[in-house]
């Protein structure tokens, strides 16, 4: 009986040998897409919590401002952990954009959030392509 186990675990083991340095790679791709699915989520909600704010400025201003500044704490935190220069230069200008949203914030402006969009959906795009 022992011998049957045997055989069957030495294949499975010579198996992932044989596979092993295969995942190692995939490993690596699946890990970039995770995290980029990650940071379109964050900066998806961000956004999200961003729009929610300006509806109901009337009722609570400083809920778009405090949007902002997490919009921007989390794409400082993006930006330094980022490895690759085309989502480092994506983060740029997203941080831009979002400089732009502070900036008719204090102004007590509304601000035009298409463009804040636009560059947000260019650093989604560099995950999905």
């Amino acid at each position: 009986m022992p011998t049957s186990i045997a055989r069957p675990t030495a294949l499975a083991v010579a198996g992932l040998i044989a596979i092993l340095p295969l995942s190692m790679v995939s490993c690596s791709a699946a890990q970039k897409a995770v995290d980029c699915g990650n940071t379109a989520v964050k900066i998806t909600g961000d956004l999200a919590d961003l729009s929610k704010a300006y509806e109901n400025s009337s009722s609570d201003s400083a809920a778009a401002g405090k949007a902002v500044q997490k919009l921007k704490g989390d794409l400082d935190q993006i930006g330094k952990n980022s490895k690759n220069t085309d989502v480092a230069k994506a983060v740029t200008d997203l941080q831009k954009q979002a400089d732009k949203v502070q900036q008719a914030v204090d102004r007590k402006e509304a601000p035009d959030l298409k463009p804040l969009g636009d560059a947000a959906g260019n650093l989604t795009s560099l995950c999905g392509g």
